[in-house]
């Protein structure tokens, strides 16, 4: 019997359906959706332990994707992800870089504007009110400083 599979023989199994809203979906969160653990941390354990078989072979990738008809074994159980939906493959690389640039820009701007309110407020606090407060600007917006 062993050599019938070998040779690709087809066997079946009787698999429980898992629907997932979109794919492909990682394999950590197949098993957050179907109520196998009690929470991401534990099934990324369990898959890491090699504890799960994708597709007939054992998987210890967590985020290994899953398509639509992809089965897994797991607790000596069979189940197969169901999805109508078509494959979406997420593009977040140059997201994230596009991101990444208005946040670096933003805290620039954001360290910028709370560095001159403390200074300013320093300075209020710091100039006596005798001296008239006249400084010439270059037209770059900077104040010329005078040390003597």
């Amino acid at each position: 019997m062993s050599q019938d599979y070998e040779q690709g023989e087809e066997i079946e199994i009787e698999a429980i359906g898992i629907e997932v809203s979109s794919h492909p979906i990682e394999l950590y969160k197949v098993f957050k959706i179907a109520n196998l653990v009690g929470g991401g941390g534990e099934a990324k354990h369990l898959i890491s332990e090699g504890y799960v078989a994708v597709n007939g072979e054992l998987e210890t990738r967590k985020r290994r994707k899953m398509y639509d008809g992809d089965f897994f074994e797991f607790n000596q159980e069979y189940y197969v992800v169901v999805c109508d939906a078509p494959v979406t493959e997420p593009e977040d690389k140059p997201v994230k870089q596009e991101k990444k640039a208005e946040k670096k820009a933003e805290k620039k701007t954001g360290r910028k504007a709370k560095s001159s309110k403390a200074s300013s407020s320093k300075q209020k606090k710091n100039v006596p009110e005798d001296k008239p407060a006249s400084k010439s600007k270059n037209s770059n917006g900077r104040g010329s400083i005078d040390f003597f």
